[in-house]
């Protein structure tokens, strides 16, 4: 009897921990969504509104428009991370010294925080002082003095940078795993038989990487959903709310707008959106593997 509860006894601990710090957040949020909380009124969350936070979040034209920002984000975001990633892999599959030399290099980008990311950027894109900035300028005189993160167009696409910068890394190991696995006697069969580099990569690598690049998709996709550190210390969801994305939208309806009601109905959207797209790609991960397997 000893031997057979001794493993529960081991998962204990962990297992509180987890219901302490996910599982009852969770579940005392999805409470507050059904409930009206405004901090400013009541201490505590009040009568039962039903699914009114959640109409009224899909009524609001500036959650609509964070929503729109999101998606933009997240994919180009997802694909310019994917394609590089690949790339870098390619690159780096080799075996050296050099090639060594580059992967460790490469993993500092992901080692850094992402707040402290955001603030980088945000001084080297200053148009008195930031080395990007009077880079950029030097080499392109039409971007000399320009305001980076004061236009929209150039916030959204700095802000894309420092993700994809931050993220392509981790994904590229993912993807140098992945390489290992594919046989190189076929590439070396293709070369003979006189297949460009590109068909090559097209016809054998890709396919058999697929299922990696599903994953690194899904992971991608949900890391960039619910980015919100550099969005707070990059651009602040500004200029106007060009770059407010849903994530950092829900964190000013709860706690400068004081509706955590309202907030918690809007975090549980972003949590659904999440729950599907994972779920898609899970399946098509599946699909993949019964195509292979058949």
């Amino acid at each position: 009897m000893r031997d057979r509860g001794l493993p529960f006894v081991l998962m204990a601990p962990a297992f509180l921990i987890v219901l302490a710090t996910t599982l009852y957040p969770l579940s005392y949020s999805l409470i507050t969504s059904f409930r009206e909380w405004r901090l400013t009124r009541q201490r505590r969350p009040g009568d039962f509104v039903g699914i009114d936070n959640y109409t009224g979040a899909f009524t609001n034209h500036e959650f609509l428009s964070s929503l729109w920002v999101t998606t933009v984000f997240v994919t180009i975001s997802v694909v310019a991370t994917v394609v590089l990633a690949m790339a870098l892999a390619l690159l780096l599959r080799r075996t050296g010294r050099l090639h060594t030399f580059v992967r460790i290099i490469l993993i500092l980008p992901f080692a850094m925080s992402p707040a402290l990311i955001g603030v980088s950027f945000r001084f080297m894109f200053n148009p008195e002082f930031g080395v990007l900035a009077q880079g950029l300028g030097a080499i392109f005189p039409f971007l000399k003095g320009v305001a980076w993160l004061a236009d929209p167009r150039f916030a959204m696409g700095i802000l894309i940078v420092t993700d994809v910068w931050h993220w392509v890394p981790y994904m590229t190991f993912m993807c140098l795993g992945g390489l290992t696995a594919v046989p190189r006697e076929t590439e070396e069969a293709a070369r003979i038989d006189g297949a460009s580099g590109f068909r090559i990569l097209w016809e054998i690598i890709l396919p058999q990487m697929r299922g990696v690049l599903v994953v690194v998709a899904i992971l991608k996709t949900i890391f960039a959903l619910k980015m919100f550190d550099q969005v707070v210390t990059l651009t602040g969801g500004g200029p106007g709310a060009s770059t407010e994305t849903l994530a950092y939208f829900v964190f000013k309806v709860g706690f400068h707008w004081f509706d955590m009601g309202q907030a918690s109905a809007m975090a549980w959207i972003l949590t659904a959106i999440m729950m599907v797209i994972s779920i898609w790609y899970v399946r098509l991960l599946m699909s993949e593997r019964k195509l292979v397997t058949a």
